[in-house]
Parts: structure tokens; C-alpha cells; sequence
């Protein structure tokens, strides 16, 4: 069964923003990993550190609700492979970098924040195939 990866370019630095990250990693830990690569890797070092096959979180990417992310999320789950998805650094990822990529909304957020939402919305997707009333539709 193949486990969710989240890349992470350094560890949040705001306790508020690590706080919820924890939160949200602690309800999922059985589902979700979070890798933390070093803040001092440049961008670009960061970039070829992610598995080629990772899916981006990138404003450009690919908007959907949060019942179709939860689809993926399951069938994520059920992979033989693992997934990874990996939040850009402060500066983003190179443009025309190629691979697969999602957006969490048309909005640019600080990758602390885009963290967050991610977690939770994986989090949400978890709730959601369990049938839960976390997700009020």
C-alpha cells in the first residue's frame, strides 16, 4: 500500500503555521509522511532532490474540489507506489518544469501556509472515505 510524501523546502519557521502542519501530520500518520529538505539547498538543488514523479503544488497547476482530491487521495492510498507531493520554495518551482501539478486555488500563499491547506485538505480526504461528518457538503 503506498504511502502520501509531502516535500517540504526547510521546516515552517512560524510555531503557529509548525503547530497546525503537527496537527493535521499527528491525525494522519499512518497515511501521510512529511519530508523536510534542508533550507539551504538553492531552488534548483531542491527541485532534483523530488522524485520525478512527484505531483507539484504550483498556482498554475490543476484546480479541483475537494471531493475529487479526496478520489485521488484514495486512490493514492491504495498504490503500490508512493505518492509525493512536494510544496514549492519561497520562490517556486522553475517555470516550465513539466511535471504534473495541482493548485490549491488561483491565489499565490506563502509555502507555510500552502503546507497547511495541503495537510488539511489530505487530512479532509481521509475523513471523507471514511465516511465521516468532518466534510460538510
Amino acid at each position: 500500500m503506498g504511502r502520501i510524501i509531502v516535500h517540504l523546502h526547510g521546516k515552517p519557521s512560524d510555531k503557529k503555521m509548525s503547530g497546525l502542519i503537527d496537527e493535521y501530520s499527528q491525525r494522519l500518520k499512518s497515511k501521510v509522511r512529511i519530508e523536510i529538505h534542508s533550507v539551504k539547498l538553492s531552488n534548483d538543488e531542491y527541485f532534483s532532490k523530488i522524485p520525478e514523479s512527484a505531483i507539484l503544488l504550483d498556482e498554475g497547476g490543476e484546480m479541483m474540489p475537494s471531493l475529487e482530491f479526496s478520489e485521488r487521495f484514495m486512490k493514492w492510498g491504495i498504490a503500490t507506489d508512493d505518492t509525493h507531493l512536494a510544496i514549492g520554495p519561497a520562490d517556486g518551482f522553475p517555470k516550465g518544469h513539466g511535471r504534473q501539478s495541482i493548485s490549491l486555488s488561483p491565489m499565490t500563499f506563502p509555502h507555510e501556509l500552502a503546507t497547511v491547506l495541503l495537510i488539511e485538505q489530505l487530512y479532509r480526504s481521509y475523513e471523507i472515505s471514511r465516511g465521516s461528518a468532518y466534510h460538510r457538503v
